[in-house]
């Protein structure tokens, strides 16, 4: 069933509804995370201390340095939260390419994310012994941005393999 939330995909292929629900799944997550970047660029300070102190403190020097790092990182999340989605939809070309890029990308988060996350869970479980000097960055990490990366991550590898040309039907 095409989705009407998507436009067919290359060479006028539907995307599955499923498919589609997963494709803007994962752009809505990867926005968040770029969202996050690009306000902590310009300032703001709310959950940068899960990040880690030397976070606060590199946004706090008002450093142009800081402001483009963080500026550019935002940039590029957001490119990699729309264009396997864009791409799929034949909105720009070159959707084998972003596909195949997709496919790395996609397990590449879970896999960046799950391990962030479970270190982070096993040093605060006292199951990994390690000195704790920033509890909460641990804890961000382990709780927050672990797992966005790793549900982002999901979200556009579970995209890639239920729109295969091969897997529908």
């Amino acid at each position: 069933m095409k989705s009407r939330l998507n436009a067919a995909g290359s060479a006028g292929h539907p995307v599955p509804r499923r498919a589609a629900i997963a494709f803007w799944t994962a752009a809505i997550l990867g926005t968040l995370h770029a969202a996050s970047s690009i306000y902590w660029a310009f300032g703001g300070q709310w959950l940068l201390e899960t990040v880690g102190q030397w976070a606060v403190e590199a946004t706090q020097n008002g450093s142009f340095w800081t402001f483009a790092g963080l500026f550019v990182i935002g940039v590029l999340k957001l490119g990699a939260a729309w264009i396997p989605l864009l791409a799929q939809n034949g909105r720009i070309p070159g959707r084998r390419f972003w596909r195949l890029i997709s496919w790395v990308g996609g397990p590449g988060l879970i896999l960046y994310g799950g391990a962030n996350s479970a270190a982070g869970i096993g040093v605060l479980a006292g199951w990994i012994g390690s000195d704790v000097p920033d509890r909460d960055a641990l804890f961000g990490h382990a709780f927050i941005w672990g797992p966005h990366f790793a549900l982002w991550g999901l979200a556009l590898t579970t995209a890639l393999a239920i729109s295969r040309p091969h897997h529908r039907r």
